[in-house]
């Protein structure tokens, strides 16, 4: 009896949960499928490949999507997702869907609920004192920290010049993590002296494995991912960055107790210009109310937020415009020649008014950003049916893909050479986008990155430190469309981890 009740639920459980999502399943069915879909799996076939095969599949998704006016369906297992890049209806998904998909439970486990990721109750309230933190009064404060960093990492590559090729993403790597704990907590990793640093490593391993789990879904539940080595692993990364973490913070409170109680009245004033050369971490203590605001594990999950963002987001950006100016050598010549006309032939430091006459810099930095964003996809959870602009109803329970890789080579936005390389689409006179959404390096809306110029900022700079003493040789590419192959861990990088050759430029005078 007991038998034949098992066999009897079996047979009709899959039957009432079909019934109960009826309403999802007609709405998904007027909306086109890829062609490799599955009637039993959906797409999760097409996705248990490598990190490579992972983005040249959701690179075909989005392809397809402008086949379809911008949007297709996808079934991974019994969750729908639809891939989208239509510009105006992606205007109304950033306003409204704000929530962040399930799957980024995955990254909340070892930041917690940092802005970025955070659920929109926990982030409304992040958000206020996350805003005047990235004024740009005060990021601008922030070059002095880039430049002397920039000025390490160039002397360091001088280790691998005229050496043929090598990988520079450790160099990357090692800046931007320097760049970001200096300004986010006041610390010296020194990353760039100690290419083994601990941090650093621990890292980029937890990236790796939070991008193992999104993608193989039996590294998912959380009972099963115990049964695997990566959980010890996993485990032992996350406590050792949380400890350092926590360790900087409780030293930090202790020092702004102490500064406290050595000022007179009159600093008590609450003016914003007060903070503009203190740490994020000085910043979000102040601004979220002293010792009655965010509590140390707050402090931990916005600290940590910024350190991952910051540093890989930074890194790929330097990574994918360096691969490029070595593929198109006319372009490098012009941004030298341009620093030639800041810097002349010195070898002074960067200062932030430098920063504004890079302007072509800029324009090389903002196609590089295009054709190969650091993060290609985002992903937000439909809480109810919604209507778009172009008439599809996305039903409730359902997630959206916003293929910002998609979006940015869409020739219905771009044109007919929106593969190309060229820097000169985003002259003033000729950046004429219908629809601001068309590129979104950073997102857009509401939830929109914060660190947009300081990311800006820190990868000029860098790149003036390296392009000033050095000329990138890569493979020059036939045409105008670059070929670089990619992989998505957590963002975009390139599988070769961003092979070149440098050249010694002429030396300069004192």
């Amino acid at each position: 009896m007991a038998l034949w009740l098992l066999f009897l639920i079996g047979l009709l459980w899959p039957l009432v949960f079909r019934y109960r999502r009826r309403h999802m399943y007609k709405l998904a069915s007027v909306i086109p499928a890829p062609s490799t879909d599955n009637p039993v799996l959906g797409i999760a076939h097409e996705l248990a490949g490598n990190t490579e095969d992972i983005m040249t599949t959701l690179q075909k998704y989005s392809y397809e999507a402008m086949e379809h006016n911008g949007i297709i369906k996808g079934w991974l297992g019994h969750i729908l997702y639809f891939v989208l890049l239509n510009p105006v209806d992606l205007e109304l998904v950033l306003k409204t869907c704000m929530e962040k998909d399930d799957l980024h439970r995955f990254l909340r486990k070892i930041i917690g609920n940092g802005g970025i990721f955070a659920p929109v109750s926990i982030w409304r309230r992040r958000r206020k004192v996350l805003v005047p933190a990235f004024s740009p009064k005060i990021v601008e404060n922030f070059v002095e920290v880039f430049s002397e960093q920039s000025d390490k990492l160039s002397k360091r590559l001088n280790t691998s010049t005229g050496k043929g090729t090598f990988s520079i993403w450790p160099y990357l790597t090692a800046y931007t993590l320097d760049s970001v704990c200096e300004t986010a907590m006041g610390v010296k990793i020194n990353a760039q002296e100690n290419p083994d640093s601990t941090f650093l490593k621990n890292l980029n391993r937890l990236l790796n494995l939070i991008c193992e789990r999104i993608f193989h879904l039996w590294l998912q539940p959380e009972w099963m991912f115990k049964l695997f080595p990566q959980y010890k692993e996993h485990e032992r990364c996350m406590k050792q960055l949380h400890d350092f973490t926590d360790d900087v913070i409780r030293k930090k409170r202790i020092e702004l107790e102490v500064e406290q109680k050595n000022k007179t009245e009159v600093d008590y004033e609450y003016d914003l210009g007060l903070y503009k050369r203190k740490t994020f971490l000085d910043l979000l203590i102040t601004l979220s109310g002293g010792s009655d605001g965010y509590t140390n594990e707050e402090l931990r999950e916005e600290v940590l937020t910024l350190t991952i963002a910051g540093t890989d987001t930074s890194a790929v950006a330097l990574g994918f415009t360096l691969k490029l100016l070595g593929k198109y050598p006319e372009i490098q010549e012009k941004v030298y020649q341009e620093l030639r006309d800041v810097f002349g032939d010195t070898d002074r430091p960067l200062v932030k008014e430098d920063l504004t006459k890079m302007k072509y810099l800029e324009r090389v930095v903002k196609e590089s950003l295009r054709l190969f964003p650091p993060v290609p996809f985002i992903i937000r959870k439909v809480l109810e049916d919604i209507k778009l602009p172009s008439g599809h109803v996305l039903p409730g329970g359902s997630g959206i893909v916003i293929s910002i890789w998609g979006i940015h080579r869409d020739p219905k936005y771009w044109g007919p050479d929106a593969e190309h390389f060229d820097p000169d689409r985003f002259l003033p006179e000729r950046f004429n986008l219908a629809h601001g959404c068309s590129y979104m390096p950073f997102s857009s809306g509401p939830r929109n990155c914060l660190g947009y110029q300081y990311a800006l900022m820190s990868v000029k700079a860098a790149l003036s430190g390296i392009l000033r003493n050095y000329k990138v040789v890569g493979k020059v590419e036939d045409g105008p469309v670059p070929k670089i192959r990619v992989k998505l861990d957590i963002m975009m990088k390139a599988v070769d981890g961003y092979q070149l050759e440098l050249e010694k430029r002429a030396t300069k005078a004192a």
